[in-house]
Formats: C-alpha cells, sequence, structure tokens
C-alpha cells in the first residue's frame, strides 16, 4: 500500500493539478483571481527555465568522474530505474530509459577493479511484468564482460530505502564501503539512505539531466517538455523530504 502512496502523493503535488484545483476554485468561487493564480503556476511551471533551475539545483555538488577517481570499495552497488518493460509478441522485452548510464558505468568501475562485487537491485513494482531489473541487467553485466561470480543480486525491492536495507543484507560486514552509483539528481537522496543503513558511501554520479548552455528566449517559453521537467524535479524533491523526515 506504502509504495501507491509514494507514487500517488507527488502527483497530488504536481504543477498541473495545483494549477487545475486553482481554475476549479476560480470557476466554483466565481473570483477570477483563483483561476489567474493557476494560470499563472502553470505558465511559469511550464518555461523551460524552471525546470533546468530545479534540475541544476538536484544536481548540485556532484561532478562527471571516471573510474580512475574513485577509490577502491567493498563492492558497487548499482540502483534500479533504468528499463522500460516492453510487451511484445514474444513477451516481455526490456529498453533502455533516460537512466541508463548507470549500469555501463558500474561495469565501467568494476572493469577499472574497483571493488570485488557488483550489486545489482532487483526493483520491481507491484504492476509491473517480467523479470526484476537487478536479472535484467545480471545479463548485460555478464554480457559486457563482467563474471557471474562477481554479481550479486538483492531480494526484490520497490524503492531506494529498500535497495539500501536489502543491499546491506549482501554485505561481508557491518560497516562496509560502497560506489554508490546512480542519477545525479537522485545521488543525495541515495546517499542519505544508504548511509542510514550504516554503509560509507562513495558517490558515482551519473545520467546528468542539465548541460552546459546559454540562456535564450526558447528557454523562457512555455511548453509541455518544460512542464515535464519542473514535475520530475518537484517529485524528487518531495521524495528528498520525505526520507529526510523519515530516516
Amino acid at each position: 500500500m506504502m509504495i501507491y502512496l509514494h507514487k500517488l502523493l507527488p502527483l497530488l503535488l504536481s504543477p498541473l493539478l495545483i494549477s487545475i484545483g486553482f481554475m476549479l476554485l476560480g470557476i466554483i468561487s466565481r473570483r477570477r483571481i483563483y483561476g489567474l493564480i493557476g494560470v499563472v503556476i502553470l505558465l511559469i511551471a511550464s518555461m523551460p527555465i524552471t525546470g533546468i533551475s530545479l534540475m541544476r539545483y538536484l544536481e548540485s555538488g556532484h561532478k562527471l568522474q571516471s573510474p580512475q577517481d574513485i577509490r577502491h570499495a567493498d563492492a558497487v552497488v548499482v540502483l534500479s530505474g533504468m528499463i522500460r518493460r516492453i510487451q511484445t509478441e514474444d513477451g516481455i522485452r526490456m529498453e533502455w530509459g533516460e537512466s541508463a548510464d548507470r549500469i555501463f558505468a558500474g561495469i565501467d568501475v568494476m572493469k577499472a577493479d574497483k571493488a570485488p562485487v557488483m550489486i545489482l537491485t532487483r526493483g520491481i513494482l507491484p504492476w509491473q511484468n517480467g523479470m526484476t531489473e537487478g536479472d535484467m541487467l545480471a545479463e548485460v553485466a555478464i554480457k559486457a564482460g563482467i563474471p557471474d561470480a562477481q554479481i550479486k543480486r538483492t531480494e526484490i525491492v520497490v524503492n531506494t530505502a529498500e535497495e539500501a536495507q536489502a543491499a546491506k543484507l549482501l554485505m561481508p560486514h557491518p560497516q562496509p564501503s560502497i560506489i554508490l552509483v546512480t542519477s545525479a539528481f537522485h545521488m543525495p537522496r541515495a546517499k542519505h539512505l544508504f548511509e542510514a543503513n550504516g554503509f560509507t558511501v562513495l558517490p558515482y554520479a551519473v545520467d546528468f539531466r542539465t548541460e552546459d548552455e546559454r540562456l535564450s528566449i526558447m528557454t523562457f517559453i512555455p511548453k509541455a517538455s518544460g512542464l515535464h521537467d519542473t514535475s520530475f524535479a518537484i517529485r524528487e524533491l518531495i521524495g528528498r523530504l520525505w526520507y529526510s523526515i523519515r530516516y
């Protein structure tokens, strides 16, 4: 039940629903000010500059690294969240999502001999079909040259908190060090949760969503992709707040 609440709460606090709520309130109360507030919220949230600014904040404090930059650790932990499951006539097929850099970065770190094992989290949501993500990614890692004996898979998990708890069960001692591989925007929340479970975390952030580009008039023109980016960033901010309170 909690996983459904985790997914629904950010939706209820999304800029789109908030703006629609103000517009409906304006219609019901016959006060134009509420409708105007709703329109302004929607316009600001749809500007690319809003999503870009929020994502830059989420990714701040992290930089793109090479495997040679990171110290040796007990394990490389690659978090789930990079696979789309596509239904075909032959069954469920895998397609890469936006965060596919995670597994390939983890493979690069393993090939640089920075840890003896790679831990893959077996993420799958209650409404998803097919193999767990960790099992799919293990096949990718093996094809890339990582021996199966060096790959560990967690129990089934549905969120980052469970990933941290499940990974801890696979470690040889109570205070392990890990190279944590996940998206830059997700790293602060993930690092906090793994440290709360007794890990010493060496962050290895990938999948940066913001680019080094100049501002132009186009970054202030509202568009659907801008609203998507703003909503995505707000969802991550809500996740950080939730886990900072709970853990």
